[in-house]
């Protein structure tokens, strides 16, 4: 099984990273090949709304995004991580995922389903405050999102009132469900 970590955090090294890490770790553990992008590392632009998108719903812009694009539909499962910002997923994970407009388009407008095989899908996201709200808001994107490119959203982490950069090592038992979040998505 080839597991994709998505990294949508501009702090390396941080929490939403080191979770990451540790949830690609059970992957390997249980057998999965894993692959990590870092978001912030890729340069591409935000969705500009194209009116003339080729026929065959692939995004026209020439950039890095491209790269996620064919990671994406080349892995078995798919891990999304986010930090809280604002109430909501950070920029770089709403940018890419708003990229991903042309495979709607194809999907609902054009009847043509370019992610026809099913995927399991994961969200672990960090946040300074203890507010479930904001949780709410950018599990509901990242649902979306999953439902247009046929992820099936089957785990979740959400770790509240961590804040300080590296904090999440403070917290063995956090980085534990990590670890096991890794293991169930690769298994069968």
């Amino acid at each position: 099984m080839n597991v994709l970590g998505i990294n949508g955090s501009p702090r390396i090294g941080g929490n939403t990273d080191i979770l990451l890490d540790r949830v690609l770790e059970g992957a390997a553990r249980q057998g999965g090949n894993t692959e990590k992008v870092i978001l912030n590392d890729l340069k591409f632009c935000p969705c500009q709304e194209c009116e003339d998108i080729i026929r065959d719903s692939v995004c026209i812009i020439d950039d890095d995004w491209h790269q996620v694009y064919k990671r994406i539909k080349n892995a078995d499962a798919i891990i999304l991580a986010s930090p809280i910002f604002f109430g909501s997923i950070s920029a770089q994970s709403k940018m890419m995922i708003d990229r991903f407009q042309c495979v709607w388009r194809a999907k609902y407008m054009l009847k043509k389903d370019i992610f026809n095989r099913r995927k399991k899908g994961g969200f672990i996201s960090v946040q300074a405050s203890a507010r479930k709200d904001f949780f709410d808001n950018a599990k509901s994107i990242v649902k979306n999102f999953f439902a247009v490119i046929n992820v099936d959203y089957k785990e979740e982490l959400f770790c509240p009132g961590i804040e300080e950069k590296a904090d999440i090592l403070r917290y063995p038992d956090i980085l534990k469900k990590a670890f096991e979040l890794g293991q169930r998505i690769t298994s069968v």
